[in-house]
């Protein structure tokens, strides 16, 4: 088992960093990230280029996932985004070990829970993540695993700190965490201890909504409420909507789309997640969320967004063997890892894959180019960049988004990476464009470099 998650880390995390060294990453959402970590290790802790104003933020008014400052120790030794993305890898792998004691605690079977590891390891949503930039909220799948084998076990202290370390991941965690507590009331019959982990969870995630966000955003509620603008753009609007036209609440929770990526969610399993449907009570608010919001890839399961539902539905799986006789079992355990792998051999992760996490690769020459062209840009100094080579450039203190130049005192611009911060998921490709020709245009700026579509501005003016 031990083996088996160090041969994935090194794989899967490798592969990560690969991706990233070869531009498939970006500044949005890596990016992101690295400066986060980069700048608490450097006295200011958990700032950020924020991509709409340019200024430096607290990421704590965007996303509540302070586990990044975990990683500042580290900064001084390893390069940030390689270190971030191969611990991802490596935290991922870590959650074989509760999803292999869950199968022999429920099946009391070695193969059995053999084929659960070797399934784990197969998962595809969870191998998709991996490559999916890097995302604190990703973390959360294995401590989220870890906190559900602790509490199916009455080990309450020990749940408290991993659970207590995966609402430290994200703002939304604790729904998941408080869904966890009902399954514990109910299943165990624990009323008293689920009820004050449903509060306590349910306690974290309002905090962090309605106190913490606004703290780090100048008193402005959470920015991504225009995901749910159709419905009313705020937790107390959805929720009003939802009482006085539940019609419209329900059309956005059951758009065909909607439902064929939560069956894609399931579909790994077998199953045989529905074999527990208690347990699965606790992945519904991250479910409810994905499906009203009106962002294309909230619902799609290779994304981040699905990482606290991922261990609800495998730990579900888990349980729900252990309802079968030993030859069902080992039938079904082996159905789902031939059904994971199988996804994994039709759908795998790599280049031209899929349009954000695994785009096509540049031509050499053109990787050749950025190679060159993030060289001449100083250490430290204030940058502007388009999203794929800011990734590359995140380790300072101010990495604006192209065309945000106000003060930047280099630009550098892939003209073939047309995506801009106010696009959402969009490229508009023509805006982009313009905004590219005005900076050729601006005598403030001098070109310094421009090969296969690269291009390096310096200020002077």
């Amino acid at each position: 088992m031990f083996s088996a998650a160090a041969a994935w880390t090194l794989v899967v995390g490798g592969a990560a960093i690969w991706r990233h060294r070869e531009f498939l990453s970006r500044r949005y959402d890596l990016g992101n990230m690295v400066q986060a970590v980069w700048s608490t290790a450097h006295g200011r802790p958990l700032e950020m280029t924020d991509a709409a104003s340019g200024q430096e933020i607290v990421r704590l008014g965007a996303h509540v996932d302070p586990i990044l400052a975990l990683f500042a120790p580290f900064v001084w030794v390893v390069s940030t985004p390689e270190l971030l993305l191969g611990a991802q890898a490596a935290v991922l792998a870590s959650g074989i070990y509760p999803a292999v004691r869950l199968a022999l605690e429920h099946t009391g079977s070695r193969l059995v829970a053999s084929l659960v590891g070797a399934w784990y390891l197969a998962f595809p949503w969870i191998v998709w993540n991996a490559f999916d930039e890097f995302h604190p909220v990703t973390l959360a799948i294995a401590l989220l695993l870890y906190a559900i084998w602790f509490l199916d076990n009455d080990r309450l202290v020990a749940f408290a700190v991993a659970a207590g370390l995966a609402v430290l991941c994200g703002e939304l965690i604790g729904l998941t965490v408080a869904g966890l507590g009902v399954w514990y009331a109910v299943h165990h019959r624990r009323y008293a201890s689920g009820a004050g982990i449903a509060l306590a969870g349910a306690g974290w995630t309002a905090l962090c909504i309605a106190v913490i966000v606004p703290r780090f955003n100048e008193g402005n509620p959470s920015r991504f409420y225009d995901r749910f603008e159709g419905i009313g753009g705020s937790p107390r609007g959805v929720l009003e909507t939802l009482l006085t036209d539940p019609a419209l609440v329900l059309a956005e929770l059951t758009e065909r789309g909607d439902i064929r990526n939560a069956l894609w969610l399931l579909a790994p399993t077998a199953f045989l997640a529905v074999l527990t449907p208690i347990l699965l009570v606790a992945a519904l608010p991250q479910l409810g969320v994905n499906l009203l919001a009106e962002w294309a890839s909230a619902a799609l399961p290779m994304f981040h967004y699905s990482a606290a539902i991922i261990p609800v539905i495998v730990a579900a799986t888990i349980m729900g063997l252990g309802r079968l006789g030993p030859r069902g079992q080992v039938a079904a355990a082996g159905a789902a890892l031939a059904v994971s792998v199988s996804f994994m051999a039709v759908y795998p992760p790599r280049p031209g894959a899929q349009v954000f996490i695994f785009p096509e690769r540049f031509p050499s020459e053109r990787r050749k180019a950025m190679r060159a062209a993030l060289e001449l840009v100083p250490a430290g100094a204030p940058v502007s960049a388009t999203n794929r080579l800011g990734a590359h450039l995140s380790e300072r203190r101010t990495i604006q988004l192209f065309p945000e130049l106000r003060r930047a005192e280099w630009a550098i611009v892939d003209t073939r990476n047309p995506w801009l911060p106010e696009g959402g998921e969009r490229a508009d490709r023509r805006a982009f464009a313009e905004k590219v020709a005005r900076l050729a245009r601006d005598p403030d700026w001098r070109l310094r470099f421009d090969e296969h579509g690269v291009r390096v501005y310096e200020r002077v003016g």
